[in-house]
């Protein structure tokens, strides 16, 4: 710890990603990240991609990827809003709306980037309880608040809200924004875009990572109210007004422009997590229900640290959390097919499972 840290960033707990192995030979279940690669047009794209352009700095309104993203979405390209993943557009959200004298909500259980934001903004919060059943209940958001945060589907959990319960809790939390983060929506669950329109407190965010399968170029967006957006374009344009390459911005419009390829893929994956489910579940697993590319299981009588011990020896990583309540599971990636069948085989070799009826 440097004498020359800010007391600000002395006190700071940062975030801590998945690891990433430099090792070949690994099954790399542990950071949602999609087992197929990008869209033939994204190789296309970057196949195709005049080196020369770099010397010039990119559109700092990346216009052509807002206006494809609208018209993919349906909405007007002013309400479309783009950034370097989608962490830094919900960095930007954070300080945009969030730095009120009322706490922000967000739940107990979810994405821990969340409270690093508002430690680093000194933004005051309050965690929301989930049900026994790792739920979202957004009755229990219907109180005095400066926003409201929650993934949805929601992680680690992987469990997903309706729409009818997100229109729910807008039509009586009108006050302040409702940040409603998307990243896993395109493996199962409603999109909350359709009600931007309806309602100018909703933003949605997004990113090409997941379902996109473009987590290496790191590209994020939100869609909500025209006032909304222009707020993240002034925090934007106050910190960093050229935040995504050209070589991103074009990949990013491919890979919208092949639907079915996305279609096609994010259909396996929601296969393989059907049958990964199954599995789980025939060996002693609680798998709770996802619609996301990953899911979130605890065995009924071995420890989750103790299983993702066993794996990591046999060169299959999953991320287990050790915060009390989810100390005993385990988030796992869906990879491919061939993949999902080696983490099965894995796992019924443990003895403790192996011996079980």
């Amino acid at each position: 710890m440097s004498k020359f840290w800010s007391d600000a960033i002395r006190d700071l707990t940062p975030y801590v990603p998945g690891e990433q192995p430099k090792v070949s030979n690994i099954i790399k279940l542990n950071t949602n990240e999609n087992p197929f690669g990008p869209s033939p047009k994204v190789t296309h794209a970057i196949h195709s991609f005049e080196s020369n352009k770099l010397r010039k700095y990119p559109d700092p309104d990346s216009t052509s990827l807002k206006n494809t993203l609208a018209q993919y979405y349906n909405v007007s390209s002013n309400q479309a809003f783009v950034g370097n993943g989608s962490d830094e557009v919900l960095a930007h959200a954070f300080m945009a709306f969030f730095r009120q004298r009322e706490p922000l909500l967000m739940p107990t259980i979810t994405y821990s980037f969340y409270d690093v934001y508002c430690n680093l903004y000194n933004i005051d919060y309050e965690h929301i309880p989930l049900g026994d059943d790792f739920s979202i209940d957004l009755t229990r958001y219907q109180r005095p608040n400066g926003g409201i945060i929650f993934a949805n589907p929601n992680a680690p959990t992987g469990r997903a809200l309706t729409l009818d319960a997100i229109e729910g809790l807008l039509n009586t939390n009108t006050e302040s924004v409702v940040i409603v983060d998307e990243a896993y929506v395109d493996f199962g669950a409603q999109s909350a875009v359709s009600l931007i329109n309806k309602y100018p407190n909703i933003l949605v965010i997004q990113t090409f990572s997941k379902s996109r399968s473009l987590a290496g170029m790191r590209v994020g967006f939100a869609l909500g109210n025209a006032e909304l957006i222009e707020g993240l374009e002034r925090v934007k344009n106050s910190f960093n007004s050229y935040p995504l390459d050209m070589l991103a911005q074009d990949t990013a419009i491919a890979a919208i422009q092949d639907e079915q390829y996305f279609q096609e893929t994010t259909q396996q994956i929601i296969s393989a997590r059907e049958w990964t489910t199954a599995q789980l579940e025939s060996i002693g697993f609680n798998v709770v229900p996802s619609k996301t590319n990953f899911v979130f299981a605890t065995h009924r009588y071995l420890p989750g640290a103790e299983l993702m011990g066993f794996l990591r020896t046999h060169n299959i990583l999953v991320r287990h959390f050790s915060r009390p309540g989810i100390e005993n599971h385990l988030r796992i990636t869906i990879g491919t097919p061939d993949e999902m069948r080696a983490f099965i085989d894995c796992l019924k070799k443990h003895p403790d499972i192996s011996t079980l009826d």
